[in-house]
């Protein structure tokens, strides 16, 4: 049992992502080294972009990388580095993007066409119904009303 235990236990650790930050990239001081993973963790690798630079192998996300720990060991806070990165590579470069109106407007427009779209259905519907309503019905024709008077005739 403790056999496969310890087999399944190796198969769960393979699984785990690997990072692909590489040795020579690491910063010596271990504090500045988990600001620069935390950072890293939350910028899009422009290659791969569903990845961040911290988890793909591509040539970029290692200099983006580099990058950042180069700021950060030149006393940059978090949000210079963000904003640096964000100056050179556009909003897109952020997993998480900032709130703004802009992405506001963008993340509201399907519910905002969803309501114009329906008040106009509704408004359309009532000047129907209320046109319906003010022309009078047109007379019955002679030979309308004659049928109309034998079919009643009939059911009598």
């Amino acid at each position: 049992m403790r056999r496969i235990l310890a087999a399944a236990l190796l198969l769960f650790s393979l699984c785990a992502p690997a990072l692909a930050v590489q040795p020579s990239e690491m910063l010596d001081d271990p504090a500045l080294e988990e600001r620069a993973r935390n950072l890293s963790a939350g910028l899009r690798c422009m290659v791969c972009q569903n990845q961040s630079i911290d988890d793909s192998d591509a040539e970029l996300a290692r200099d983006l990388r580099v990058l950042v720990r180069e700021r950060i060991a030149a006393g940059e806070t978090d949000a210079q580095v963000i904003d640096y990165v964000v100056s050179r590579y556009g909003e897109f470069v952020l997993l998480q993007p900032r709130f703004s109106v802009r992405n506001a407007l963008l993340w509201a427009t399907p519910a905002l066409l969803l309501a114009f779209g329906g008040g106009f259905l509704l408004l359309h519907a009532a000047r129907r119904r209320r046109r319906a309503a003010s022309v009078p019905p047109a007379a019955l024709s002679a030979e309308e009303e004659e049928r109309l008077k034998d079919i009643l005739d009939k059911a009598e």
